[in-house]
Order: structure tokens, then sequence, then C-alpha cells
């Protein structure tokens, strides 16, 4: 059992939105994560879907900009956002740049001195969390699914391969789709798993894919916006197509005209989201 210190709860849509602190044994350090309790959670356990945010996020931001909750409460769905890395490692220089450190954990578990020693959000959210929240928590540990947004994005399409028996379904909006081929990712992999960019591939959701055969039958959804300023540097959503192709694996990937990288996009397709993961958990149960 973990001790769960509630840092603040707001009524949202006959439900609870609620702040949470705790000691984490992954990671070794406080973290906070925020779950929203939609009013079906007063019956009993309900379907948990878990949301990844990208770079420079924090617990709060999808639960502020999003506005899933309306969703989440009309499907009986209970969103978990983690934090996006520890905070107060005392790593020399992790608060020096925005795509690496703080804010930057990318959801893997960091290899590499002196990040190592905190930087396990891979573990911290497939089983510390996973854990919490389908044991001290209303979520339904089997029926869970997981999206994200950018580096969550990355995340999100990452740890539901990793962990396939525990992820039901799963969506992405803008993923990093092959870090192991982008600036963002090389740095991030170069710093917390090491030079061996074979020791990479098991953080990269196209390589993953590519060795895989129809992991999601139910399929995967992902919303890109055609006038995100990252696309063609960062983002590769092709390559991810390209594997889910060669994988056998249904891939609905939406290029929308005119959207950006921000919030007011995922915002505008946030109900095709939740109505994507609601009707796959409920086939789930």
């Amino acid at each position: 059992m973990h001790t769960l210190d509630i840092v603040s709860e707001h009524r949202c849509f006959d439900g609870i939105q609620r702040y949470y602190s705790h000691v984490s044994r992954s990671v070794g350090l406080p973290m906070r994560f925020s779950v929203y309790l939609p009013p079906q959670a007063e019956e009993g356990p309900v379907p948990v879907l878990f949301y990844l945010a990208g770079l420079t996020c924090t617990e709060e931001t999808f639960m502020i900009k999003a506005g899933a909750q309306r969703f989440a409460a009309q499907h009986g769905l209970m969103l978990v956002a983690p934090d996006t890395s520890p905070r107060g490692a005392g790593i020399p220089g992790e608060d020096d740049d925005w795509d690496l450190g703080t804010g930057a954990g990318f959801y893997l578990d960091a290899t590499q001195a002196p990040w190592s020693g905190h930087y396990r959000m891979d573990s911290y959210i497939s089983d510390e969390l996973f854990g919490i929240v389908t044991s001290q928590l209303p979520g339904n540990a089997d029926r869970a699914g997981i999206f994200g947004h950018s580096m969550g994005g990355h995340g999100a399409l990452v740890l539901a391969q990793k962990y396939r028996g525990r992820f039901q379904s799963v969506s992405a909006f803008a993923p990093i789709a092959a870090p192991t081929r982008c600036p963002w990712g090389e740095k991030a992999f170069g710093a917390y798993l090491g030079p061996d960019r074979q020791t990479w591939a098991q953080y990269d959701a196209s390589l993953l894919m590519e060795q895989s055969q129809c992991p999601f039958p139910q399929g995967i959804l992902i919303d890109q916006g055609l006038a995100d300023g990252f696309l063609a540097e960062q983002l590769h959503p092709q390559a991810f197509e390209a594997a889910c192709a060669q994988a056998q694996q249904p891939l609905i990937l939406r290029r929308h005209d005119g959207y950006d990288h921000g919030y007011y996009f995922i915002a505008t397709f946030m109900e095709d989201h939740m109505a994507f993961h609601a009707e796959r958990l409920a086939r789930s149960a």
C-alpha cells in the first residue's frame, strides 16, 4: 500500500478531479499524478485510461487543457495522468534543457548514470502507478487503455506494445513515432540509454511494431495536425504507418489540415479518442 496525499480536489461533471502526491518506490522521489473519477466510480471499479503528456508538461496539463472530463463522465472512464518526469533528482544540468531532464522523462527506464537512479518512468507507470490506481483507487485492471501527446504519444505507443496484457486500447495525438530517427529521441536516448543504438529499439514504437503481428486487432487511432511545426523533423508518423502495414496492424491515422501541435488541436479531437477507448474497453469486459 502507498500513502497517497490529496493535494487538491474539485467537483467536475458530477465526478471528482483529484491531484495526488506520494513517495514513489520506482523513482525514489515524491511523484504527483492526477485522477478524474467519473460519477460511475461511486458504484464500483470502472475502466481506466492513462494519459501521458508531452515535453515540459506536468500532471495538471491534460486535466486543465484537454476538456476530457466531460466525455469521461459520459463513458464512465477513470482518467489518470502522471507527471512527465521525476522532480528534484539533484542531477547536475537536469533543468538546463527543456527536452532533457526535468519534464522530459520520455517514459523509459534510464540505464546510464546519473539518470538511472531516478529516471524510471517506464516502471513507474506500467507497474507502480498501474497498481495504485487499480488497487487503491477504483480502476479496473482488466479494462485499461493508454494514450498521449507528442513525447507522451511515444510513451503510449511504446508501453502499450511492451505491456500488451495490461493495456487493451491505445491512441495518440501527434506522437514521436520513431524517436531513434529524430533529434529529440537521439538526444534523450543517448543520455538515458547510452551510445549503443541497439538498446534504443525497445523504446521506438515503429521498431517495436515491425517485430509484431497485429498486437491490437481492434485498431490504433492517431491524429496528426498538418500545420504541426514538429511534424517533418521530429514526429515521423509515416514510419509508424509503414510498420503497422508490415505487421498487419489496423491503424486509423488521420491527418488534419491547419492544426498545430498544441492543446487546441487535442481538445478538438478529444471526444473521438474517448469514444474510441470506451468502445474497446467495453468489449474487453
